[in-house]
């Protein structure tokens, strides 16, 4: 179902390929477009001819009918009430390019049984759905586009749960351009969404209130192939139904791959959710603002994935955190991590190995293969180039990177700095709670013992360098405090114990 689904609403981009200008408006016109949208669609479905396309003055009128599209599906399966259908204008430009304009709404209801074959009753609701923008035939896609939406409502309903959730307006733009590479072209978008709110329950839990003023995104994706991409989406269309390639299908589709590659230059993605709020029977908790933020760049032969996210104005008002333990709880959280150095290049060129015309071949001994080249030497490395914490009694920052083989689970080594600024208030707040919990004092003695290990910064701050080399060996601030582990019976004792080089050191580099 799924698959149908994708095919009918991305026909209408496949379909407006044809070439036309405001002065060749006309029936013919109107019926090759219709013909071409319904040919893209499953055969069973499309002899209903769920879109009609008509001349409208200087433009064209694209009607889906989203009733007939679903009307294959098992009724036993799935249902859905309400479904209105959907139009949109499409006007050519002597350019090549096509505006699409639309203004509809939604509100429909339905239910569905999944694999667990529970029954699952849903509502989808839109008050304004308005969008104009500005497609590429060449790209199949929009090259630019202003989209917004109002009062926008879900609930969803089992036997044991029910889910409401509802987003005030939402605004989206999209802007394109030539990118520095040549053929190659850079989008970004951005967007808001109003006031968020999500209410869970069910029979065996309270109900649970999510809430935000508001959601936040940004995105930019450079140097994508978006040529090569259509190309290689409309051949993997057009042998969907094909077990095995031929040779020569074969050969035009790593051909294409070939060309499209590397897909991409470089990916950027932040949502940012401001004053968040959640509320339940055993207390309410927040935020001032959530981040998160991914982010993909480097050459293709060095890419390096990065996350991150961010918290800060963190409450929490709850029965569950003991008497004198609130002022312990973070109030600012920043955590900061990426994999490194992956060989997307190598990868890729081991794809290229795989034969696609043999029905019988060992798919997943290829991708282990492929995944064995993602990472040189088989060296997996994680770094984090910052992860912190800050309430009234502590402000602790940690970086480093953790570098392990792919091939086994001990084998690993790992270089950090640990930064602690007011480290004796810390240690003050924790003695003062250690009168009222005896069994604290523990902690404190340990929090005083770590600190004979520390050098202090010029600002005051106490810093930590540790190194855990491969064979278990432990460093501190240069100072041996573990030795090695003792060897397997059927192996050598490696030595692992120089202080860590340039190389293996972590970056000061702050990025997430």
């Amino acid at each position: 179902m799924r698959h149908r689904l994708i095919t009918a609403t991305s026909a209408i981009i496949v379909a407006l390929t044809t070439g036309a200008s405001a002065a060749d408006i006309s029936q013919n016109g109107a019926n090759a477009i219709r013909d071409n949208l319904n040919h893209l669609l499953p055969e069973d479905i499309a002899k209903s001819a769920p879109v009609t396309v008509t001349p409208a003055g200087s433009r064209y009128e694209i009607v889906y009918d989203f009733a007939k599209l679903l009307a294959k599906i098992k009724k036993e399966d799935f249902e859905i009430k309400g479904l209105t259908p959907f139009k949109m204008f499409a006007t050519p430009q002597d350019s090549g390019l096509w505006n699409i304009e639309g203004n509809n709404n939604l509100n429909v209801t339905g239910h569905f049984t999944g694999p667990d074959k529970k029954r699952s009753d849903f509502t989808y609701s839109i008050g304004d759905m308005v969008f104009n923008s500005v497609f590429d035939p060449a790209i199949s896609y929009f090259r630019s586009g202003d989209f917004s939406a109002k009062q926008l409502k879900f609930t969803s309903s089992t036997d044991t749960e029910v889910v409401n959730a509802s987003f005030g307006d939402m605004i989206y733009k999209l802007s394109s351009a030539e990118s520095t590479i040549a053929g190659r072209l850079d989008f970004a978008a951005s967007g808001k969404f109003g006031t968020f709110a999500e209410q869970v329950s069910g029979k065996e839990m309270p109900p649970v209130q999510i809430s935000a003023d508001s959601l936040d995104f940004d995105a930019k994706i450079n140097g994508i192939a978006a040529k090569d991409l259509k190309q290689i989406v409309l051949f993997v269309l057009d042998h969907a139904d094909q077990k095995q390639l031929s040779k020569e299908s074969e050969t035009k589709l790593k051909d294409m791959v070939r060309n499209a590659f590397p897909l991409l230059s470089s990916l950027e993605e932040t949502i940012r959710l401001n004053n968040v709020a959640v509320t339940s029977a055993v207390g309410a908790g927040g935020a001032k603002s959530f981040g998160y933020r991914f982010k993909v760049d480097g050459p293709s032969n060095a890419t390096r994935f990065g996350v991150a996210m961010d918290a800060a104005g963190v409450a929490l008002d709850s029965a569950l955190v003991p008497p004198g333990y609130a002022a312990f709880l973070p109030q600012a959280l920043d955590i900061q991590f990426g994999i490194p150095g992956m060989d997307f290049a190598a990868f890729g060129g081991e794809l290229m190995n795989v034969d696609f015309t043999n029905s019988t071949n060992d798919g997943e001994k290829a991708g282990r293969q492929a995944a064995e080249k993602l990472f040189p030497g088989g060296i997996f490395k994680v770094d984090f180039p910052k992860v912190s914490a800050r309430s009234d009694v502590y402000d602790v920052e940690v970086s480093g990177e953790l570098e392990g083989r792919v091939d086994k689970k001990k084998d690993y080594k790992l270089n950090a700095s640990i930064v602690a600024r007011d480290y004796d208030k810390t240690i003050a707040a924790v003695q003062e709670l250690a009168k009222a919990k005896p069994d604290l004092t523990q902690v404190s003695f340990g929090l005083m013992m770590i600190k004979g290990f520390a050098k202090a910064d010029p600002d005051g701050a106490q810093r930590w360098e540790v190194a855990i080399a491969s064979d278990g060996s432990i460093k501190i601030n240069g100072q041996q405090i573990k030795g090695p582990d003792a060897p397997a019976a059927d192996e050598g004792a490696p030595s692992d114990e120089a202080d860590p080089t340039d190389e293996t050191a972590p970056s000061d580099e702050t990025k997430p």
